[in-house]
């Protein structure tokens, strides 16, 4: 399971020019699944999201939570960051879950989250998404799960 976050002052996604996704302040995550992930490395995904200092404090520096500065959740499928770009000229990708499996554990996580009272928007499983945003800092992170977690 691979993650990409980035914190932002506001961020939305809308599918056939209709919003279906909306956050102010907080952490704008794109979700990969790959097929060998188990919910035991969503779960810590999760616990490390909520819980990863990346907002500021007072004197300026990344101290506080997202739980602590009552952040906001977008959480949106991105399949892509399972494509391999190494062989060809067209991504691989082999990796990636199968789009039940995927599903599945996409909405796993958003309960997860969830389930830490946060608020959590999302984007549309499988749809085509315009994501937009304004970046805070910018702040940009990559988390993944493997199989020790």
């Amino acid at each position: 399971m691979r993650i990409v976050i980035q914190r932002v002052k506001e961020a939305g996604v809308t599918v056939d020019a209709k919003i279906v996704g909306q956050i102010g302040q907080g952490i704008l995550v794109f979700l990969g699944i790959a097929q060998t992930d188990t919910l035991m490395q969503a779960d810590w995904l999760i616990k490390k999201l909520i819980e990863l200092r990346i907002f500021e404090d007072k004197e300026g520096r990344m101290n506080l939570s997202a739980l602590e500065v009552g952040a906001q959740f977008l959480v949106v499928s991105q399949f892509t960051l399972y494509g391999h770009c190494d062989k060809g000229r067209r991504p691989s990708f082999d990796e990636a879950a199968d789009p039940k499996k995927a599903e599945e554990f996409y909405n796993y996580f958003i309960e997860g989250l969830r389930k830490n009272n946060v608020v959590v928007a999302t984007g549309r499983f499988r749809a085509m998404m315009d994501v937009a945003l304004v970046n805070d800092g910018p702040v940009t992170f990559i988390l993944e799960a493997n199989a020790n977690h």
